[in-house]
């Protein structure tokens, strides 16, 4: 799913390879849209912040790191290892001072792959899992699940009989009332947002009028929802769903592609859009409107895929030898 499915290649066919949304299951009940706005990015000018930068990468793979969500308390989600044959997924997450010995492996039982894609304060984190890790990434099914303090981990997956072959299921975010966010593909390969309530294993659909697929990557504890849709040209925008059921669109204007990964309490939306052949990070508020965000050492190779409340970012970027590195900016 997210952004720029070559560059954001995941071990197998993670979401931040695939792009698609939308179409109701039967039985599920949809969120309810209001009025549609498009975010105006002409309209405010973004004053500049400056952030302090910091690689992190797990030392069982310094080649290849993703970090997917931060918390309140700066506990980070993420993964290492591309997944491609021989080189697996393995999700961890980790808590500061972030010294290696601050790592902590969490991987679905009896997976061979997983990644931890995100976390709320109270100790439950999601993320999807493969059982393979075959020579082409496309081969490997994958599913959602959630786990509670790095244990107790249970399978989630969209009731539908309309699954893509192998299927594709993955949850991406959990806010701190336990709802989380992920989607579906199809058998024609477009995906479905969705919702999960982990206490009571209600599913509800997550939709954009007129999308022809829908990624809902993140929650917070208002009931926002942000994520990025496909339109019927084929076209990839941003879009956040306020608490009233408001429905903004973000397109960065001049780019190509823009995609939402990461939401906070705030209203602060984060995610990368394309210019060209370069991808940039960008947070994005009502009040200041984008603003770009690149790793100095990745500048056109930065995806920012998570906020918390204090401000704090993190993604990854592709460094001057081709190496994947996970990445922390504290503004």
């Amino acid at each position: 799913m997210k952004l720029l499915p070559q560059s954001r290649a995941r071990c197998f066919r993670s979401y931040a390879g695939v792009l698609a949304v939308g179409v109701l299951a039967s039985g599920v009940a949809a969120v309810t849209l209001g009025s549609a706005a498009w975010a105006s990015p002409a309209a405010h000018h973004a004053a500049a912040v400056s952030y302090h930068f910091r690689t992190l990468n797990s030392s069982n793979d310094e080649t290849f790191n993703q970090l997917l969500g931060i918390n309140s308390h700066g506990r980070i989600a993420g993964y290492f290892g591309s997944g491609a044959q021989g080189h697996k997924n393995k999700g961890y997450t980790i808590v500061p001072p972030y010294k290696q010995r601050n790592y902590r492996t969490e991987n679905f039982p009896g997976s061979a792959q997983t990644q931890v894609t995100g976390l709320n304060d109270t100790g439950i984190t999601v993320g999807f899992y493969s059982r393979t890790n075959k020579a082409n990434p496309a081969a490997n099914a994958n599913f959602g699940f959630y786990a509670i303090h790095g244990a107790h981990f249970r399978a989630v997956n969209f009731p539908t009989t309309n699954n893509s072959s192998p299927p594709v299921n993955q949850l991406l975010g959990v806010n701190d009332h336990g709802i989380a966010v992920g989607f579906y593909t199809d058998s024609a390969g477009n995906a479905h947002g969705y919702k999960y309530a982990i206490g009571t294993g209600h599913f509800s659909t997550v939709t954009v009028p007129g999308a022809t697929s829908v990624t809902a990557a993140a929650i917070n504890n208002k009931g926002g929802v942000a994520g990025f849709f496909t339109d019927s040209h084929g076209t990839v925008r941003a879009f956040l769903i306020r608490p009233s059921g408001t429905l903004i669109i973000l397109a960065r204007a001049g780019a190509g592609m823009t995609q939402a990964f990461g939401l906070n309490d705030n209203g602060e939306v984060v995610g990368a859009y394309t210019a060209g052949t370069a991808s940039h990070g960008f947070t994005w508020t009502i009040q200041h409107g984008f603003r770009t965000v690149d790793d100095p050492k990745g500048i056109g190779t930065t995806l920012i895929n998570g906020v918390n409340d204090a401000g704090d970012l993190v993604g990854f970027y592709t460094d001057g030898k081709g190496n994947t590195d996970g990445m922390l900016a504290t503004p």
